[in-house]
Order: C-alpha cells, then structure tokens, then sequence
C-alpha cells in the first residue's frame, strides 16, 4: 500500500502534531509505502521509515499545483491522508488528490473542537468554512478522530459521519520509567506556549497556593510567540509567582524526558486538546498528571493515575490540594497505573495497525 501523507509543516515549533506524524511514520512506513508532503521550515523534525517532499507554498499556488500533480503520478497513492484544519494548503491537496479519484482520510488534529471553532470565529473560522473548510470537511471518505469527545463534536458539526476513531500512540518501550518517586518538589508544563493551554490557570493557581508551595519549582518548557511568553513573564511578576517559575524555552530529546521525570506532577489546563499526547508522555514516565475535560482522558480518573478537571483555576487548585496531600508511596501507586495503562493502550504499533486497517476499510 501506498501512502500519502500531508501535514502543512513538520517543525518542532507546531507542537503535538508535528510529534504525531513523527511517531506514526516511524511505525505506519514499516507497514506501507509512506511518503510525507510537506513545506519546508527552519526547524524540521527528523522524520524515519519514509519520504519527505517539500511542496512549494500555497501562495504560489500554480506552482504547488504542478509539483502536486507531478508527484501523485509519480506515486500512485491508494490512500491521500490530510493532516489540519484552516490552513489553505490542506484544503487545496486535498481538493486536487480528489479530483484524480484519490481516496482522501482527514485528521482535524482538535481544530474542529468547539473551544477552536469559537475562537476568531467571525473574523477567521466563517469565512475558512464558507471558502473551503466545510467543503474538505463533508468531501473526505473518511474523517479520523482521536477520542469518542473528538468524534461527538465533529458529529454535532453535521458535515459529515464518516468517523473512525483512532487514539495517538507513543514508542513508550523505548520511554525510560523514572526510578523513584521521592518528591523532587517540581511541577511541569511542557507544551506549546499558547492561550489554548490554560497556562493562566497554572499560575493564577499557584499564586492562591504560595504558602503550600513553598520550596517547589514551577517549570514552563516550551516555544511559543514572544509577545506572549513576555505576557506571561509579566503575569508571574503582578502574581508575585516570579521566584517560583522558570520558563525553559524549548526542551527536547532526552532533556525533555528527564523534565518528565524529575516532575512530580505534570499540569495541563487546556481549553481544548483532541488528545494532549504530552499527557501520554507523561504518564509513560511514572509521573501524574492534572488536565482538563478539554481533553479526552477520563482515564487519569477510572485508571487512579491523576485528576481530570473542569477548566478553570479553581478546579486546578483543588486537584493540586489533592497532589499535595499524597505520600510519596501513593505518588508511587499513581505513577505507575500511568505507566501501565498508556503500555496497554496508546502504543504507536498499534495506531500503525489501526491506521492501515482503516486505510483498507475505505469505501470504494
């Protein structure tokens, strides 16, 4: 089987979905032919088992096209597989792989949830859909979610109910458990710096929270655009937090493995996630986890591995109360019902297989 996928850009700055196409490759190109269409950027990701092609942009449309064009005769794809929502170039491949009768599967990535859809809805989101969005949305042969929330969402949207759900995975036996659980006083956030994830709450929690946080480290490691990040510097300074939070910058690799570990507690508070694979990330560490219902794991709950919660400070403080109440051996226990439930369910081989099984599954 031959396999296209596009993804408008493989950087690290993109955040999880740059890190999902990076795990699903490695797996999905030992099972097909997998090539990877993409525009090139200053930080690309190393990318293995596949081939990458650099299309040139959409805004030099005519020329897009034609390579386009060239390399899907050159492939012959069974199976054209969009990765995004909003940004032109999804819309326009997908557009022109259909038009040469090439099946076409779209993963909206969370950028049809409603927190996303809200979000400059007049301005950007209505006049994308009345353009294109909608039309890519309802055209596809199949839509793949990550989460039984992400599929209900795209179903209240009405555009289209050919949904398979699929959940991210990550190579958690080559993820290295952390090998104590003695409190290192550390609380991480590591994401994409960004207003969809919630870091406000964080620190508006842990201002309200100083007395029982004496000692501890609040660590935010990420990239995001500078106006922000000095945004949120400022916000620390007016909380009077700035002593306890470090802004890491980006961190990758094995440092950002051992931020992992060396965390007590990993905090995301996000309005809105498909599926948040840095909280996969962590719990394959042995480290708890606080997120919101913007995201589908109910399981940190069912599985005794950490506190999904409304969105919102106050929630966040009540489950950092509860964190700050654990013993070291509950932590422990916590820790690795983590581990244990992301080696039994989120693996990357069995996306991989997931993938190829939908592929084959596409209607004629």
């Amino acid at each position: 089987m031959r396999v296209i996928h596009y993804i408008p850009t493989i950087d690290r700055n993109w955040g999880g979905t740059t890190a999902y196409i990076q795990l699903l490759a490695n797996e999905l190109g030992k099972q097909t032919e997998l090539h990877i269409f993409t525009h090139a950027s200053e930080n690309p990701v190393e990318m293995q088992n596949c081939q990458i092609h650099y299309l040139p942009s959409w805004k030099q449309l005519g020329t897009m096209k034609r390579e386009f064009m060239r390399l899907m005769n050159d492939i012959q794809p069974d199976v054209f597989h969009v990765n995004g929502c909003w940004i032109p170039g999804c819309a326009l491949t997908q557009k022109w792989a259909q038009e040469i009768g090439v099946k076409v599967v779209l993963t909206p990535h969370g950028m049809l949830e409603p927190w996303i859809m809200a979000r400059h809805y007049w301005t950007r989101k209505l006049p994308a859909l009345w353009l294109y969005q909608k039309a890519a949305v309802r055209n596809a042969d199949c839509l793949h979610a990550t989460a039984i929330s992400e599929k209900e969402n795209l179903l209240k949207l009405g555009y289209n109910d050919r949904i398979e759900i699929i959940p991210n995975g990550i190579e958690v036996d080559k993820i290295a458990l952390k090998k104590d659980w003695e409190r290192k006083k550390r609380i991480l956030f590591l994401s994409r710096i960004h207003v969809k994830k919630g870091i406000e709450f964080l620190m508006e929690a842990v201002a309200l929270l100083k007395d029982q946080l004496e000692g501890y480290v609040i660590e935010i490691a990420g990239e995001g655009e500078k106006e922000y990040i000095a945004q949120l510097k400022q916000k620390a300074k007016e909380l009077q937090i700035e002593s306890l939070v470090q802004f890491c910058g980006g961190v990758y690799g094995d440092s950002k493995w051992e931020l992992f570990r060396q965390a007590d507690v990993f905090v995301l508070p996000t309005h809105s996630e498909n599926f948040g694979i840095v909280v996969a990330e962590a719990l394959a560490c042995g480290t708890l986890v606080i997120t919101t219902k913007g995201t589908p794991w109910q399981e940190l709950e069912t599985d005794g591995c950490g506190w999904w919660t409304e969105i919102g400070t106050e929630a966040l403080i009540a489950a950092l109360r509860k964190f700050l109440a654990l013993s070291d051996g509950e932590i422990e226990r916590m820790g690795r019902n983590g581990r244990k439930l992301v080696e039994d369910k989120y693996s990357s081989r069995k996306m991989a297989e997931d993938m190829v099984r939908m592929y084959n599954e596409l209607p004629e």
